[in-house]
């Protein structure tokens, strides 16, 4: 078993709080005093519990050819992150037939695989110093992750954490001067193997010696649970209705100096030394936790800004490095779960927040020297569309926002330092230099430059970093797969050549279909939203057979970008209407929460008067309906199926729930925790979990089913769809279940998805009878 950097032995143990870089201008200093921390409560069977403090266990070096063996040529490239001259950039590309981490020049095609092995990647991120790239994997394709870090060179490649059987670890944002990064850990709930810490000579948490390197000395000190900090900073009084918005106190109240202690449900916050030279620093921890993410840190490392909180309930924190108190917690949105970030002198914080409105804003806070925010007001707004993406640049000049325009991305380019008005008390900032504010409404004061829109080539942007002064793109289209895309001038979109073109984006001889949008009106009168495929060489008067294909979530939303199932659906002479039911995102916090609770019956029936729409605008054939989606949208099929079992011809689950209360007992414990606020308690709320479940009312269904699995889902166990096939036979009605290997909630090996595709193609075929 590889080293294990945690405290097993019981005896007390030396928590240092970070000092990252030298004080900032007016801010006190993060030293104080050397105490020492509470030996964690015994253990069942008299051991001690494990801190999860995260081991560095070194790796093979995997870098791989220039080409990668197989190449796809209708490959996708997504989530970049550039070195410090914006000159090169790491991504993730599936050319190899799988989601792997690349390096490549932004103006240039020659490319590096720095990771051949089988795991999914998922995130990336450059070091600010350049000499490290840390990644996210996820083993076996399923919901636990990992932390690597590797040279540009594809050198020195180990594990930062996750290594530990059952846990899982997340990315967080690195220090500015690239000597930690941070990293989330999610406490497993086995009991820990049996301790190599001594034979390995493995620090604990701490450094071996009593010492920290220069950049982190004098930063000893207590740990300490984040407790309730309730938002009491004045918010942006806007026109929108106000929400109540909890802020959930965390561990006991007034927050103790022990952290987590056990394999028990928690998440810990750490800044890692990609070096090993230092032991990790503990920086928070949350009991019973959903989510926690480091999403920046000042230039001078005494502030720390937090994600926290399960969907629909997400807060930002900030915290004081010092001594570990949070200074501010504000209400944000879901989505993107880089919320924002600070000020080069963390005089201003700037966020993506729908607190106390409809629609994600930016919202800019003047912070004192403690941290705490002196006021808040809104930098830039638009109606009915939410602030999707944000990026501040590095010299915290401006700011690339990418706004929801009903499904569409629209971009734009803010100058900060113009919009950077830090709220209605604070007329001159912390540093002593004059602030401009926007006023309650959003509306701009004398002297703002309004935003610079930069057009864009393909429909929705999915992620914008920075590259050296310039921002970097991933996009997506209709007609086009996942590409990354520079700006060099500042203005237009560059593809980079590495990018697979748009005419390689499917195989020569049927192009893309480009969807209309389709505005369907349910039962109660709420307006809808979709996006309708027609299947080519179809007459425009002739409805077709058609299969309304259903997101998850629930708080995702259909895009329109080149999804290749639907193009192999829509070759067989299939219409594909995916629609977004109530609980989709993109159409405003009431929208979302519109299937809460008893809202979720009201969801299923949005279902069926989708296809009636699509039968009533001439689209659909009303003899030859299917229903389909994945994940909720898997559940949402099920249901669809049991509720409206004389709508559909036949249905296809791709990793749907059929039990709520067996979906709570077997999925990991942070889902369940986010899972409770969308669907309802499990204990408290049991009845109406079992009347919206779809296996209370199996005996309704009458139309053959396909339900399809990752072997390795932990997300929603492959139990839920083999329950639905057995008690679906049992009653007589035709249903098979297909499990893929070696995948989990998402499929993400190039042979298993063209399986899937092709599967789910031939079900409908066969079934519809086109």
């Amino acid at each position: 078993m590889a080293a294990d950097a945690r405290n097993l032995t019981g005896e007390p143990f030396v928590a240092r709080s970070p000092d990252i870089g030298p004080a900032g201008a007016g801010r006190p200093s993060a030293a104080h005093p050397k105490r020492t921390v509470p030996p964690p409560p015994p253990a069942p069977g008299g051991r001690t519990a494990a801190f999860a403090a995260p081991a560095r266990v070194p790796l093979p070096d995997a870098s791989g050819p220039r080409e990668a063996t197989t190449r796809l040529i209708a490959h996708g490239c997504w989530y970049p992150s550039a070195d410090p001259s914006g000159t090169r950039v790491a991504f993730i590309c599936d050319r190899g037939g799988v989601p792997q981490l690349w390096t490549g020049p932004v103006d240039g095609e020659a490319v590096h695989l720095l990771d051949d092995g089988p795991d999914p990647v998922t995130e990336v991120s450059w070091s600010p110093d350049g000499r490290w790239i840390a990644y996210t994997t996820a083993p076996g394709g399923g919901e636990h992750t990992r932390v690597l870090c590797v040279r540009p060179d594809g050198g020195d490649r180990h594990i930062l954490a996750g290594a530990e059987p059952g846990s899982s670890a997340h990315l967080g944002c690195w220090a500015y001067d690239g000597s930690a990064i941070a990293v989330t850990v999610a406490v497993p709930t086995a009991e820990p193997g049996p301790d190599t810490t001594a034979q390995a000579g493995a620090p604990g948490p701490g450094a071996a010696d009593g010492r920290l390197p220069a950049h982190w000395r004098e930063g000893a000190g207590d740990t300490k649970l984040l407790g309730p900090a309730p938002h009491t900073a004045p918010g942006p009084g806007l026109s929108s209705p106000a929400l109540t918005v909890r802020t959930a106190a965390v561990g006991a109240p007034g927050g103790t100096t022990a952290p987590a202690a056990g394999f028990g449900d928690g998440l810990s916050a750490y800044l890692v030394d990609p070096d090993g030279v230092a032991a990790p620093v503990l920086l928070a921890v949350e009991k019973d936790a959903a989510t926690l993410r480091v999403c920046d840190l000042s230039r001078d490392g005494a502030l720390a800004l937090l994600r926290r909180g399960p969907r629909g309930r997400r807060e930002a924190v900030v915290l004081r490095t010092a001594d570990l108190e949070p200074t501010c917690v504000m209400p944000v949105a879901d989505g993107d779960p880089w919320i924002g970030g600070f000020s080069p002198r963390a005089d201003t914080l700037w966020l993506r927040s729908d607190a106390h409105r409809e629609f994600a804003v930016l919202l800019a806070a003047g912070l004192d020297r403690e941290g705490r925010p002196r006021g808040w007001s809104v930098a830039a707004s638009r109606d009915s569309s939410d602030l999707e993406l944000l990026r501040c640049a590095r010299d915290g000049d401006s700011a690339v926002l990418a706004w929801n325009v009903r499904g569409v991305s629209e971009l734009e380019v803010l100058d900060t330092g113009a919009a950077g008005g830090p709220g209605p008390d604070a007329g001159a900032s912390s540093r002593g230099e004059p602030g401009r504010n926007r006023d309650a409404a959003g509306r701009p004061g004398a002297g703002t430059v309004p935003p610079r829109p930069v057009p864009l080539p393909h429909e929705v942007v999915t992620r914008v970093t920075a590259a050296g002064p310039r921002p970097l793109l991933a996009l997506s289209g209709s007609r086009r797969r996942p590409g990354i895309w520079w700006l060099p001038d500042g203005a237009t979109p560059v593809r980079t050549p590495w990018s697979s073109r748009d005419e390689d984006a499917v195989p020569p001889g049927r192009p893309p279909v480009r969807p209309v949008p389709l505005s369907p009106t349910a039962r109660d009168g709420l307006a809808l939203h979709g996006w309708y495929y027609r299947a080519p060489g179809r007459a425009p008067g002739e409805p077709a057979p058609c299969v309304i294909h259903l997101h998850g979530g629930p708080e995702d939303q259909e895009r329109p970008v080149l999804d290749p199932l639907y193009h192999e659906i829509l070759g067989r002479g299939v219409d594909v209407f995916a629609p977004d039911v109530r609980g989709s995102s993109g159409y405003g916090r009431s929208f979302v929460d519109a299937d809460l609770g008893r809202g979720r019956f009201a969801a299923i029936d949005d279902v069926a008067d989708c296809a009636a729409h699509a039968v009533l605008a001439g689209l659909a054939d009303p003899a030859r309906l299917a229903v389909m989606g994945r994940s909720y949208g898997g559940y949402l099929t099920f249901a669809s199926l049991v509720w409206h079992p004389d709508l559909f011809r036949t249905g296809i689950a791709v990793c749907g729930m059929s039990d709520l209360t067996t979906f709570f007992a077997g999925t990991e414990p942070w889902i369940a925790q986010s899972a409770a606020h969308k669907y309802g308690h499990p204990e408290r709320d049991r009845e109406l979990l079992r009347a919206l479940s779809p296996m209370s009312r199996i005996d309704a269904l009458r139309a053959p089913v396909l339900a399809v699995h990752g072997e390795h889902d932990t997300n929603v166990p492959p139990g839920e769809s083999e329950q639905f096939v057995r008690a679906a036979r049992e009653r007589g009605v035709s249903a098979e279940l297909l499990t893929l290997p070696d995948e989990g909630h998402e499929f993400l090996r190039a042979d298993n998805r063209r399986l899937f595709r092709r599967a789910a193609a031939d079900w409908l075929q066969r079934q519809l009878g086109t």
